[in-house]
């Protein structure tokens, strides 16, 4: 997991270790957190781990790739998307508005399946748009572990400043 958002993974650990054990499999699942590029290195070369499945960027995922590629081990890559709703001229408006909004606001916008463009028929723009911007405005934004909040924080300045910066 992203050394920055654990807490998920860390949950799904203690999930499977309990139904491992209760199987009589205990200590089959383990987490590593820590360092990405120290920790990412040291499972790519390591001939013991005959496959590795990475998520994250396509520039890391080459890197990833070629290194497990060099000892002749597999890998499963899930990289950086670029995600589009196509939006048809006979789309029902309302289950779209729904979409975009949970496509490009749930986790905040920050995981790899994030809805990032929108293509639009052109008969139907106007009042997608309008209906996207009242949608935007009644979002509920703040602490993800409160129930009826839609949208919690970016993860990180760096995050922060990435959005700011797609908006302009």
């Amino acid at each position: 997991p992203s050394e920055l958002t654990p807490l998920t993974s860390v949950a799904i650990q203690h999930i499977a270790n309990k139904v491992m054990a209760d199987h009589g499999l205990s200590g089959l699942f383990n987490l590593m957190i820590g360092d990405g590029p120290t920790i990412g290195e040291m499972m790519t070369s390591d001939r013991r781990l005959p496959l590795i499945s990475f998520t994250g960027s396509t520039r890391t995922g080459r890197k990833v790739s070629q290194a497990v590629a060099a000892r002749f081990g597999r890998t499963i890559l899930e990289l950086g998307g670029n995600n589009a709703i196509i939006i048809a001229e006979d789309a029902n408006l309302d289950m779209t508005v729904r979409a975009v909004l949970f496509g490009s606001v749930g986790t905040a916008g920050q995981r790899c399946t994030s809805t990032r463009r929108l293509i639009v028929h052109e008969n139907v723009v106007d009042e997608l748009t309008a209906r996207l911007a009242k949608a935007y405005k009644q979002v509920p934004i703040g602490d993800p572990l409160v129930d009826g909040t839609l949208m919690g924080p970016l993860a990180t300045p760096a995050a922060v400043a990435q959005m700011g910066a797609a908006l302009v």
